[in-house]
């Protein structure tokens, strides 16, 4: 998934202040970006506290955006997501209530009151981890965090940010300690920026991951091939891994490739330690979720991918919940690590999989 953060701030770094209207801190032209960026996106997310204060609709309002977005077979407006942990929503709200996408909550409790009108993730924690996988898993590619603070702040700070867009409008200042801020400290020392002008706005754009789509689907498509040559089971999927290690070198495994009880990502990192190769760092490339719970072997995969410090994960399909609820990409991401889904790829891995239908 590509998530994108967007904010204004003013000059001093207030994301609104304490009135009981909201401030306007956009220009025209600004907002009109963000309605462009909106219409790229597949889900906007902000924070129940932001829809209880400004009771925003969330949808685009531009009709050629809309129309733009209808034909390419996404619908008018974009998933609407947000984050509560008291479950104080009002399902009159304009969130619910506006718009053609889809509305999906995440709640650490039960919220019985927006049955029929949300769907509802209940977890014990929330987390921008979390969220991202599960918005994953219900076909959603791309989303464009818009706040408040709380939300910019648990996104930044798990590193589950590819790009931020904040627009500073130095004509407004709150000086207003207590009033809500962009969490600044928030951002790495270092991270890549650009800044231009724009209808009266300062507007910077931070990259925080770069785009490495084309080699990822590259190598993602070599594990894909290497799959093919599994030996279908009725007790394991077939799935193919390429580990690319940071000084250039490559190592790839299939399922069951030299034992009845080795994953991919167990043979492809099989070869590349008896090569001598060091795999901290390291990016794997497998065409299905790694593994989080085995009861053929003691470690999972998601556990020797930790175990061995690899930094990035890049798979095409979610493991079906086939054996058992597997996830791996959660943990993963729990743990710091950086993943990446390419679902593009994702129905052909269910075909090379087709013995285990029903």
């Amino acid at each position: 998934m590509k998530i994108h953060l967007s904010a204004a701030t003013t000059a001093d770094g207030a994301l609104d202040d304490r009135s009981a209207g909201r401030l306007r801190i956009s220009t025209d032209a600004d907002w009109a970006a963000v309605q462009r960026l909106r219409a790229q996106c597949d889900a906007i997310l902000v924070g129940a506290g932001t829809v209880r204060r400004d009771n925003p609709r969330l949808v685009i309002a531009d009709t050629v955006l809309r129309t733009e977005r209808s034909k390419e077979g996404r619908g008018p407006d974009p998933a609407k997501v947000t984050v509560t942990r008291t479950g104080c929503l009002d399902p009159a709200s304009r969130f619910f209530t506006c718009g053609e996408g889809r509305k999906i909550v995440f709640s650490e409790t039960a919220l019985p009151h927006l049955e029929g009108a949300a769907e509802t993730v209940v977890a014990e924690r929330i987390t921008a981890a979390r969220i991202a996988t599960e918005l994953e898993k219900r076909g959603i590619g791309s989303l464009l965090v818009e706040g408040g603070a709380e939300i910019l702040r648990m996104f930044l700070a798990e590193g589950m940010a590819h790009t931020l867009r904040l627009a500073v409008n130095p004509a407004l200042r709150v000086a207003d300690a207590a009033a809500p801020h962009f969490p600044f400290d928030a951002i790495r020392t270092g991270t890549p920026c650009r800044t231009e002008r724009l209808g009266g706005m300062e507007v910077r754009r931070y990259t925080f991951r770069p785009d490495r789509s084309e080699e990822d689907l590259r190598l993602l498509r070599e594990a894909v091939e290497l799959s093919r040559r599994c030996t279908p089971c009725r007790s394991s999927y077939c799935v193919g891994a390429v580990i690319a290690t940071r000084d250039g070198r490559r190592f790839g495994g299939y399922t069951h490739e030299t034992s009845p009880t080795h994953h991919a990502e167990q043979e492809a990192a099989a070869k590349a330690l008896a090569a001598g190769a060091d795999l901290r760092g390291a990016t794997i490339y497998s065409s299905m979720e790694p593994c989080s719970t085995r009861s053929s072997e003691p470690e999972s995969c998601s556990e020797l991918i930790l175990r061995h410090g690899m930094a990035r994960v890049v798979f095409a399909l979610y493991e079906p919940d086939c054996f058992v609820s597997c996830r791996g990409a959660l943990d993963l991401r729990e743990h710091g690590v950086e993943v990446e889904v390419y679902p593009e790829l994702g129905d052909e891995v269910r075909a090379i999989n087709g013995h285990l239908k029903g």
